[in-house]
């Protein structure tokens, strides 16, 4: 019964994953990306305030800080700068196309120190939904919206991997920090490492209602919601195979582009989109084998 609560927390988190590129484009419009990311980890940790007492809830071992230390430091302090510094020079749809490697990455990182391994079925569907995200990528996009991108792609494959370590060291700690716990210590570190930045690189500052909205969206149902869902998830499975589920965000990003923005989607990119959702699919399928492993792993 976890396993499907988590799986339903892993789409709901993808789906405000995938809205945030939406509310980037509209903060972007009124901010710098320096303002923008300050000001969404300062309301994300507002909101940990008021659950002060829930989050200081854990069992510290000796040791932890170490993993702590890096875990805040590949996400969310590297991870932003990374993404940050990619969309000046790729398109939002190529930086997509780069987030489909972060089932793989997060599958080396894991094999490495979690000693965790894919099903053959598994690695299928992945492929199969990494060949969708491919062709969402491959689709629509002017020359003037990515100036360079093989350097912005090559940004957003770091911020992948930083990703990746994110969710190992999420899956580590796991057992003595709650999600509320880790995702509130994410946003507090961000807070003291982004506003720095945001005073001494960030344009100076004026009020904008739609902005502003943005940011606080950001904030409050992004930085603070999809996190506290994915880290509930990685608790409760296999932290590659909730990777797998990062191959909705493109897909999800194209439809809330459409309803919200109006952008309309081209045949290829629907076909792709049906790929993508068919190999995440595939990916989740195991066979009892698989599965009583897991829960032995779980339990």
């Amino acid at each position: 019964m976890k396993g499907r609560v988590a799986e339903c927390a892993l789409v709901f988190a993808m789906v405000l994953w995938a809205s945030s590129f939406i509310a980037l484009k509209l903060a972007f419009v009124s901010y710098d990306p320096w303002t923008v990311i300050a000001g969404r980890m300062w309301v994300a940790t507002l909101c940990f305030l008021v659950m002060w007492k829930r989050v200081m809830r854990f069992e510290y071992r000796s040791g932890d800080w170490k993993v702590l230390l890096i875990l805040v430091l590949a996400e969310p302090c590297l991870y932003f700068i990374l993404e940050a510094m990619a969309l000046q020079y790729t398109s939002a749809g190529q930086a997509g196309m780069v987030t489909s490697l972060a089932p793989l990455l997060t599958a080396v990182v894991a094999f490495i120190f979690l000693k965790e391994r894919l099903s053959r079925i598994a690695v299928f569907g992945l492929s199969i939904a990494i060949g969708g995200v491919l062709m969402l990528g491959t689709d629509g996009h002017g020359s003037e919206a990515a100036p360079n991108p093989m350097l912005g792609n090559a940004l957003e494959f770091g911020a992948m991997l930083c990703a990746a370590i994110c969710s190992v060291c999420l899956k580590h700690l796991s057992s003595r920090y709650s999600a509320l716990t880790l995702t509130a210590l994410m946003s507090f570190a961000g807070l003291i490492f982004f506003t720095p930045l945001a005073m001494t690189l960030g344009n100076p500052w004026h009020w904008d209602d739609q902005g502003v909205a943005a940011i606080v969206f950001l904030g409050a149902f992004v930085t603070l919601g999809a996190y506290l869902l994915y880290n509930y998830a990685i608790a409760h499975m296999p932290v590659t195979r909730a990777a797998s589920f990062v191959n909705l965000i493109p897909v999800f990003t194209l439809v809330l582009a459409y309803l919200i923005l109006d952008e309309r989607m081209t045949m290829v990119q629907l076909g792709a989109c049906g790929l993508v959702m068919i190999g995440v699919g595939v990916s989740q399928m195991r066979s009892r084998k698989g599965a009583t492993q897991t829960a032995e792993q779980l339990g």
